[in-house]
């Protein structure tokens, strides 16, 4: 497979995806991000209490 077929694949690949959102229907946007921002307050709590060497 040369790089032009390949990067031909790609772009049709690309302007296929075009007409979908991406986002499956269940999925809330602000829980999703609500969730990662707890999760990642989380490990800096927990990354906080291993050091205490300051």
């Amino acid at each position: 497979m040369s790089f032009h077929s390949t990067a031909a694949q790609l772009v049709t690949l690309a302007a296929e995806g075009g007409e979908h959102s991406g986002n499956h229907e269940s999925l809330n946007p602000y829980l999703t991000g609500g969730g990662a921002l707890v999760a990642l307050l989380l490990l800096l709590w927990i990354t906080t209490r291993f050091n205490r060497d300051r």
